[in-house]
């Protein structure tokens, strides 16, 4: 009898016992850029047009929250991004560093990366023949046709403010994609980039710090696209 109470007790305390705490994260994935700061961008799984964007900060050797909001993704959904194609409306999942911030407004309070504004000149260039593919461009040089192209102006809300996302821009593959950026929300779901609220576009410029080498990584929580691989 005492031994059936001992195992009783056992059993009851290991029950009782809180599950051990789920660590965050950015120290559950694969590589986070190397630096002390991170963008994740999660969606339910790939053909979701909607998830959540995470910012952290890595203090003290550990990853803290820093905020987060609501995001939107792709019309078709995300799709791996090295193998992605071009004209899918699809989000391109992977770890990317950002480049540089820009936008048709003035840059936020507090804003640290390097901020261009947009003119009526301003064009980011995706026309695949083109030797300015995946670049922004000051008037559009003539082997980029405007068909092929963005006129950052005309897209006022979207790009108020942005981030631009280092898919395919180091080393641009042709028929890979252009034109990722980390922007504002429009009426709905977007052609490929992430978007977010206006106020968490805003609170993630004034949060960014280059020299803490922030990247994004975009995923899945689970399955071949999950963020946890990248």
């Amino acid at each position: 009898m005492r031994t059936l109470l001992a195992l009783g007790a056992v059993l009851f305390s290991l029950a009782a016992a809180p599950a051990p705490p789920t660590a965050p994260l950015p120290a559950r994935m694969a590589d986070t850029g190397g630096g002390s700061q991170l963008i994740t961008a999660v969606a339910a799984d790939a053909s979701a047009t909607a998830g959540t964007v995470t910012w952290w900060d890595r203090r003290g050797g550990r990853w803290v929250r820093a905020g987060s909001a609501p995001a939107r993704f792709g019309a078709n959904g995300l799709a791996e991004g090295a193998t992605r194609r071009q004209g899918t409306n699809t989000t391109p999942t992977g770890l990317y560093d950002l480049p540089y911030a820009f936008g048709i407004r003035a840059a936020p309070a507090g804003t640290r990366y390097r901020y261009v504004r947009a003119t009526e000149d301003s064009w980011w260039c995706q026309d695949n023949g083109s030797r300015a593919y995946n670049r922004w461009v000051e008037r559009l040089p003539a082997d980029c046709r405007p068909a092929e192209a963005e006129h950052l102006v005309a897209y006022g809300t979207q790009y108020a403010h942005a981030l631009v996302i280092g898919f395919n821009y180091a080393r641009p593959v042709r028929m890979r994609g252009a034109g990722i950026f980390l922007h504002v929300n429009g009426k709905g779901a977007t052609a490929g980039c992430v978007s977010v609220p206006a106020d968490a576009m805003r609170a993630i410029l004034a949060w960014a710090d280059p020299e803490r080498r922030p990247h994004i990584a975009v995923g899945t929580r689970r399955g071949p696209t999950a963020i946890v691989r990248y």
